[in-house]
Protein backbone atom coordinates (compact mmCIF):
# COMPACT_ATOMS: atom_id res chain seq x y z
CA UNK A 1 0.00 0.00 0.00
CA UNK A 2 1.03 3.82 -0.83
CA UNK A 3 2.27 6.28 1.18
CA UNK A 4 -1.35 8.04 -0.17
CA UNK A 5 -3.21 5.60 0.63
CA UNK A 6 -1.26 4.44 4.22
CA UNK A 7 -2.28 8.24 4.98
CA UNK A 8 -5.65 8.22 3.92
CA UNK A 9 -6.46 5.28 6.22
CA UNK A 10 -4.95 7.60 9.03
CA UNK A 11 -7.32 10.44 8.02
CA UNK A 12 -10.27 8.33 8.41
CA UNK A 13 -9.35 6.79 11.44
CA UNK A 14 -8.86 10.56 13.28
CA UNK A 15 -12.90 11.05 11.53
CA UNK A 16 -14.73 8.08 12.82
CA UNK A 17 -14.64 4.46 14.45
CA UNK A 18 -13.37 2.16 11.44
CA UNK A 19 -15.48 -1.50 11.44
CA UNK A 20 -13.23 -4.63 11.11
CA UNK A 21 -15.46 -7.88 9.82
CA UNK A 22 -16.56 -10.77 11.90
CA UNK A 23 -16.18 -14.05 12.22
CA UNK A 24 -14.52 -16.53 9.08
CA UNK A 25 -14.62 -19.63 10.72
CA UNK A 26 -18.28 -19.46 11.96
CA UNK A 27 -19.42 -18.79 8.21
CA UNK A 28 -17.53 -21.44 7.09
CA UNK A 29 -19.36 -23.74 9.60
CA UNK A 30 -22.64 -22.88 8.30
CA UNK A 31 -21.75 -24.40 4.87
CA UNK A 32 -21.41 -27.48 6.97
CA UNK A 33 -18.77 -28.62 3.89
CA UNK A 34 -17.56 -32.43 3.67
CA UNK A 35 -14.10 -33.97 3.16
CA UNK A 36 -14.63 -33.82 -0.43
CA UNK A 37 -15.37 -29.48 -0.32
CA UNK A 38 -12.57 -29.24 1.35
CA UNK A 39 -10.19 -31.40 -0.79
CA UNK A 40 -11.65 -29.86 -4.23
CA UNK A 41 -10.25 -30.62 -7.00
CA UNK A 42 -6.39 -29.65 -6.47
CA UNK A 43 -6.29 -31.72 -3.38
CA UNK A 44 -8.63 -34.50 -4.35
CA UNK A 45 -5.90 -36.97 -4.20
CA UNK A 46 -4.36 -35.38 -0.77
CA UNK A 47 -2.75 -38.65 1.38
CA UNK A 48 -4.90 -37.35 4.61
CA UNK A 49 -7.80 -35.83 6.02
CA UNK A 50 -8.31 -32.51 5.30
CA UNK A 51 -11.53 -31.36 6.64
CA UNK A 52 -11.38 -28.41 9.19
CA UNK A 53 -8.29 -26.71 7.37
CA UNK A 54 -10.69 -23.16 6.34
CA UNK A 55 -7.77 -21.84 5.05
CA UNK A 56 -7.29 -24.48 2.21
CA UNK A 57 -10.65 -23.07 1.24
CA UNK A 58 -8.60 -20.05 -0.32
CA UNK A 59 -7.87 -22.58 -3.10
CA UNK A 60 -10.16 -25.01 -3.43
CA UNK A 61 -13.54 -23.28 -2.42
CA UNK A 62 -12.65 -19.38 -3.61
CA UNK A 63 -15.92 -18.34 -4.31
CA UNK A 64 -17.11 -19.32 -0.78
CA UNK A 65 -14.37 -17.23 0.71
CA UNK A 66 -14.98 -14.33 -1.70
CA UNK A 67 -18.55 -14.44 -1.13
CA UNK A 68 -18.16 -14.41 2.86
CA UNK A 69 -16.15 -10.83 1.81
CA UNK A 70 -18.44 -9.70 0.22
CA UNK A 71 -21.28 -10.09 3.13
CA UNK A 72 -19.10 -8.43 5.47
CA UNK A 73 -18.28 -5.18 3.58
CA UNK A 74 -21.89 -5.09 2.38
CA UNK A 75 -22.63 -4.95 6.33
CA UNK A 76 -20.32 -2.31 6.67
CA UNK A 77 -17.11 -3.29 7.45
CA UNK A 78 -13.96 -1.17 6.39
CA UNK A 79 -11.22 -3.74 7.06
CA UNK A 80 -11.49 -7.37 5.47
CA UNK A 81 -9.37 -9.71 7.11
CA UNK A 82 -7.56 -12.53 4.87
CA UNK A 83 -8.41 -16.36 5.55
CA UNK A 84 -5.15 -16.74 6.81
CA UNK A 85 -5.23 -17.07 10.72
CA UNK A 86 -3.38 -21.17 10.65
CA UNK A 87 -1.95 -20.78 7.38
CA UNK A 88 1.71 -20.51 8.65
CA UNK A 89 4.02 -23.78 7.57
CA UNK A 90 3.80 -24.36 11.15
CA UNK A 91 -0.16 -25.01 11.77
CA UNK A 92 0.11 -26.39 8.14
CA UNK A 93 2.06 -29.15 9.22
CA UNK A 94 -0.97 -30.48 10.93
CA UNK A 95 -2.19 -31.60 7.25
CA UNK A 96 1.28 -31.96 5.83
CA UNK A 97 0.89 -28.92 3.84
CA UNK A 98 3.80 -26.88 4.57
CA UNK A 99 5.26 -26.62 1.36
CA UNK A 100 1.61 -25.19 0.50
CA UNK A 101 0.99 -22.55 2.96
CA UNK A 102 2.61 -19.50 0.41
CA UNK A 103 0.02 -20.41 -2.11
CA UNK A 104 -2.72 -20.33 0.25
CA UNK A 105 -1.23 -16.99 2.21
CA UNK A 106 -0.81 -15.65 -1.41
CA UNK A 107 -4.76 -16.82 -2.98
CA UNK A 108 -6.60 -15.53 0.42
CA UNK A 109 -4.95 -12.10 -0.10
CA UNK A 110 -5.76 -11.95 -3.38
CA UNK A 111 -9.81 -12.96 -3.03
CA UNK A 112 -10.08 -10.37 -0.06
CA UNK A 113 -8.53 -7.60 -2.51
CA UNK A 114 -10.76 -8.61 -5.20
CA UNK A 115 -13.69 -8.10 -2.75
CA UNK A 116 -12.35 -4.92 -1.51
CA UNK A 117 -12.11 -3.13 -4.73
CA UNK A 118 -14.91 -4.43 -6.00
CA UNK A 119 -16.48 -2.26 -3.01
CA UNK A 120 -14.41 0.18 -3.04
CA UNK A 121 -15.20 0.66 -6.78
CA UNK A 122 -19.11 0.52 -5.42
CA UNK A 123 -18.30 3.29 -2.62
CA UNK A 124 -15.26 5.81 -3.70
CA UNK A 125 -16.28 7.48 -0.56
CA UNK A 126 -15.45 4.74 2.09
CA UNK A 127 -12.36 2.80 0.81
CA UNK A 128 -12.25 -0.91 1.76
CA UNK A 129 -9.07 -2.41 3.12
CA UNK A 130 -7.34 -5.89 3.09
CA UNK A 131 -5.70 -6.81 6.27
CA UNK A 132 -3.13 -9.50 6.19
CA UNK A 133 -3.42 -12.31 8.76
CA UNK A 134 -0.78 -13.79 10.91
CA UNK A 135 -2.23 -15.92 13.47
CA UNK A 136 -0.23 -17.69 16.83
CA UNK A 137 0.65 -20.96 15.25
CA UNK A 138 -0.92 -23.86 17.20
CA UNK A 139 2.59 -23.72 19.45
CA UNK A 140 3.85 -21.51 21.78
CA UNK A 141 7.76 -20.36 22.62
CA UNK A 142 7.29 -19.54 25.94
CA UNK A 143 4.96 -22.82 27.38
CA UNK A 144 6.46 -26.33 27.67
CA UNK A 145 3.48 -28.42 25.74
CA UNK A 146 4.97 -31.06 28.40
CA UNK A 147 3.94 -30.36 32.94
CA UNK A 148 6.47 -32.89 33.70
CA UNK A 149 9.56 -31.38 31.69
CA UNK A 150 8.86 -26.99 32.12
CA UNK A 151 11.39 -26.40 29.92
CA UNK A 152 10.50 -28.22 27.16
CA UNK A 153 9.63 -26.40 23.60
CA UNK A 154 8.19 -27.44 20.41
CA UNK A 155 8.84 -24.67 18.37
CA UNK A 156 11.84 -22.17 18.28
CA UNK A 157 11.83 -18.35 18.10
CA UNK A 158 14.06 -18.83 15.05
CA UNK A 159 11.38 -21.19 13.60
CA UNK A 160 8.61 -19.04 13.48
CA UNK A 161 10.21 -16.35 12.15
CA UNK A 162 10.87 -18.27 9.25
CA UNK A 163 7.47 -19.44 9.15
CA UNK A 164 6.16 -15.76 9.72
CA UNK A 165 8.26 -14.35 6.92
CA UNK A 166 6.85 -16.49 3.97
CA UNK A 167 3.32 -15.80 4.92
CA UNK A 168 3.85 -12.64 5.16
CA UNK A 169 6.11 -11.63 1.80
CA UNK A 170 2.76 -14.17 -0.13
CA UNK A 171 0.08 -11.55 2.01
CA UNK A 172 1.95 -8.67 0.80
CA UNK A 173 2.12 -9.83 -2.78
CA UNK A 174 -1.22 -10.75 -2.50
CA UNK A 175 -2.53 -7.32 -1.98
CA UNK A 176 -2.86 -6.44 1.94
CA UNK A 177 -2.74 -3.35 2.67
CA UNK A 178 -2.41 -4.21 6.47
CA UNK A 179 -1.04 -6.86 8.45
CA UNK A 180 -2.83 -8.07 11.37
CA UNK A 181 -0.62 -10.31 13.98
CA UNK A 182 -3.66 -11.38 15.96
CA UNK A 183 -5.46 -13.30 18.68
CA UNK A 184 -1.70 -13.67 20.53
CA UNK A 185 -1.61 -15.22 23.61
CA UNK A 186 2.12 -15.79 23.59
CA UNK A 187 4.11 -12.69 23.42
CA UNK A 188 7.15 -14.24 22.69
CA UNK A 189 5.67 -15.43 19.51
CA UNK A 190 4.40 -12.09 18.90
CA UNK A 191 7.60 -10.93 18.64
CA UNK A 192 8.75 -13.48 16.87
CA UNK A 193 5.96 -12.33 14.13
CA UNK A 194 7.12 -8.83 14.52
CA UNK A 195 10.43 -9.10 13.95
CA UNK A 196 9.13 -11.41 10.37
CA UNK A 197 7.60 -8.34 9.71
CA UNK A 198 9.95 -5.76 9.95
CA UNK A 199 12.36 -7.96 8.33
CA UNK A 200 9.87 -7.87 5.41
CA UNK A 201 9.46 -4.40 5.40
CA UNK A 202 13.48 -3.90 5.56
CA UNK A 203 13.78 -6.11 2.37
CA UNK A 204 11.44 -4.82 0.02
CA UNK A 205 11.62 -0.88 1.43
CA UNK A 206 8.94 0.06 2.49
CA UNK A 207 6.50 -0.33 5.65
CA UNK A 208 2.71 -1.18 5.98
CA UNK A 209 0.78 -0.78 9.06
CA UNK A 210 0.17 -2.81 11.29
CA UNK A 211 -2.05 -3.82 14.17
CA UNK A 212 -1.49 -6.10 17.19
CA UNK A 213 -4.28 -7.87 19.17
CA UNK A 214 -4.10 -10.01 21.99
CA UNK A 215 -6.30 -12.64 23.75
CA UNK A 216 -6.70 -12.63 27.41
CA UNK A 217 -7.43 -16.48 27.75
CA UNK A 218 -10.08 -15.80 30.90
CA UNK A 219 -11.03 -14.38 33.76
CA UNK A 220 -7.35 -14.25 35.13
CA UNK A 221 -7.34 -11.03 33.16
CA UNK A 222 -3.76 -12.36 31.26
CA UNK A 223 -2.82 -13.79 28.40
CA UNK A 224 -1.65 -17.41 28.08
CA UNK A 225 2.11 -16.69 28.78
CA UNK A 226 1.07 -14.61 31.87
CA UNK A 227 0.47 -11.05 31.16
CA UNK A 228 -2.15 -8.31 32.10
CA UNK A 229 -3.37 -6.46 29.18
CA UNK A 230 -1.42 -3.34 30.14
CA UNK A 231 2.32 -5.81 30.32
CA UNK A 232 1.50 -7.31 27.07
CA UNK A 233 0.92 -3.71 25.51
CA UNK A 234 4.35 -2.59 27.15
CA UNK A 235 6.20 -5.10 25.93
CA UNK A 236 4.68 -4.32 22.38
CA UNK A 237 4.82 -0.76 22.17
CA UNK A 238 8.45 -0.44 20.59
CA UNK A 239 7.21 -1.51 17.54
CA UNK A 240 4.47 1.64 16.77
CA UNK A 241 1.82 -0.28 15.62
CA UNK A 242 -1.12 1.45 13.75
CA UNK A 243 -3.66 -0.02 16.21
CA UNK A 244 -3.27 -2.55 19.70
CA UNK A 245 -6.35 -4.26 21.40
CA UNK A 246 -7.41 -7.39 22.21
CA UNK A 247 -9.60 -10.06 20.41
CA UNK A 248 -11.14 -13.70 20.85
CA UNK A 249 -11.69 -15.52 24.20
CA UNK A 250 -14.16 -13.33 25.97
CA UNK A 251 -17.24 -11.46 24.86
CA UNK A 252 -17.88 -7.59 25.21
CA UNK A 253 -18.80 -7.76 28.57
CA UNK A 254 -16.82 -9.81 29.87
CA UNK A 255 -13.13 -7.99 27.73
CA UNK A 256 -14.98 -4.62 28.37
CA UNK A 257 -12.27 -3.94 31.35
CA UNK A 258 -8.94 -5.16 29.54
CA UNK A 259 -10.06 -2.67 26.66
CA UNK A 260 -10.20 0.16 29.12
CA UNK A 261 -6.94 -1.22 30.37
CA UNK A 262 -5.42 -1.14 27.13
CA UNK A 263 -7.07 2.45 26.17
CA UNK A 264 -5.51 3.77 28.99
CA UNK A 265 -2.17 3.33 27.93
CA UNK A 266 -1.89 2.94 24.50
CA UNK A 267 -0.18 5.82 22.09
CA UNK A 268 -2.18 3.94 19.20
CA UNK A 269 -5.32 3.41 17.60
CA UNK A 270 -7.06 0.86 19.64
CA UNK A 271 -8.87 -1.92 18.52
CA UNK A 272 -11.23 -4.75 20.02
CA UNK A 273 -12.90 -7.50 18.25
CA UNK A 274 -14.28 -9.86 21.17
CA UNK A 275 -16.73 -12.82 20.60
CA UNK A 276 -20.33 -12.66 20.54
CA UNK A 277 -20.35 -13.95 24.05
CA UNK A 278 -19.28 -17.14 25.65
CA UNK A 279 -19.45 -20.77 23.69
CA UNK A 280 -22.58 -22.57 24.98
CA UNK A 281 -22.65 -26.70 25.71
CA UNK A 282 -22.39 -27.37 22.26
CA UNK A 283 -20.19 -24.74 21.34
CA UNK A 284 -22.16 -22.11 19.96
CA UNK A 285 -22.40 -18.44 20.09
CA UNK A 286 -25.44 -17.26 21.64
CA UNK A 287 -25.11 -13.13 22.12
CA UNK A 288 -27.36 -12.00 19.51
CA UNK A 289 -26.37 -8.91 17.04
CA UNK A 290 -28.31 -6.18 19.33
CA UNK A 291 -27.20 -7.49 22.40
CA UNK A 292 -23.02 -6.74 21.07
CA UNK A 293 -23.60 -4.02 19.53
CA UNK A 294 -25.35 -2.41 22.62
CA UNK A 295 -21.98 -3.55 24.61
CA UNK A 296 -19.98 -2.13 21.52
CA UNK A 297 -21.86 1.09 21.15
CA UNK A 298 -21.12 1.88 24.64
CA UNK A 299 -18.07 1.26 24.67
CA UNK A 300 -17.35 3.61 21.83
CA UNK A 301 -19.73 6.30 23.42
CA UNK A 302 -17.26 5.63 26.59
CA UNK A 303 -14.36 6.87 24.19
CA UNK A 304 -12.47 3.95 24.76
CA UNK A 305 -12.00 2.72 21.00
CA UNK A 306 -10.89 3.58 17.06
CA UNK A 307 -11.50 0.29 15.62
CA UNK A 308 -14.19 -2.54 16.37
CA UNK A 309 -15.60 -5.70 14.88
CA UNK A 310 -16.05 -9.21 16.02
CA UNK A 311 -14.82 -13.04 16.29
CA UNK A 312 -15.74 -16.33 16.96
CA UNK A 313 -19.54 -16.42 16.47
CA UNK A 314 -20.10 -13.22 15.15
CA UNK A 315 -21.87 -12.45 11.94
CA UNK A 316 -22.45 -9.71 8.83
CA UNK A 317 -25.35 -9.14 10.98
CA UNK A 318 -23.59 -8.49 14.02
CA UNK A 319 -21.49 -6.23 11.86
CA UNK A 320 -24.23 -4.28 10.27
CA UNK A 321 -25.60 -3.75 13.89
CA UNK A 322 -22.36 -2.69 15.95
CA UNK A 323 -21.73 -0.33 12.86
CA UNK A 324 -24.83 1.34 13.12
CA UNK A 325 -24.08 1.30 17.02
CA UNK A 326 -20.95 3.43 16.45
CA UNK A 327 -21.70 5.45 14.07
CA UNK A 328 -22.29 8.86 15.71
CA UNK A 329 -19.61 8.64 18.17
CA UNK A 330 -15.92 9.89 18.23
CA UNK A 331 -13.04 8.09 18.23
CA UNK A 332 -10.76 7.55 20.89
CA UNK A 333 -8.14 10.14 20.75
CA UNK A 334 -4.79 9.85 20.05
CA UNK A 335 -2.70 12.81 21.07
CA UNK A 336 0.18 12.14 19.98
CA UNK A 337 -0.71 10.73 16.48
CA UNK A 338 0.63 13.28 14.27
CA UNK A 339 4.17 13.04 15.38
CA UNK A 340 4.11 9.40 14.63
CA UNK A 341 2.99 10.27 11.23
CA UNK A 342 5.99 12.83 10.91
CA UNK A 343 8.35 10.11 12.16
CA UNK A 344 6.79 7.90 9.84
CA UNK A 345 7.78 10.04 7.14
CA UNK A 346 3.76 10.75 6.51
CA UNK A 347 2.21 14.28 6.52
CA UNK A 348 0.48 15.07 8.90
CA UNK A 349 -3.16 15.71 9.15
CA UNK A 350 -5.16 18.83 7.54
CA UNK A 351 -6.96 20.03 10.00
Amino acid sequence: MNSTRTQQLYEIAKQRILILDGAMGTMIQEHKLEEADYRGDAYANWHCDVKGNNDLLAVTQPDLIFDIHCAYLEAGADIIETNTFNATTIAMADYDMQAHSRQINLDAARLAKRAADLYTAKTPDKPRYVAGVLGPTNRTASISPDVNDPGKRNVTFDQLVEAYIESCEALIEGGSDIILIETIFDTLNAKAAVFAVETVFDKQGYTLPVMVSGTITDASGRTLSGQTAEAFYYSLRHVSPFSFGLNCALGPDLLRQYVVEVAAVSECLVSAHPNAGLPNEFGEYDMDADEMAAHIGEWAQAGLVNIVGGCCGSTPAHIRALAKAVENAAPRAIPEIEVKMRLSGLEPFVH
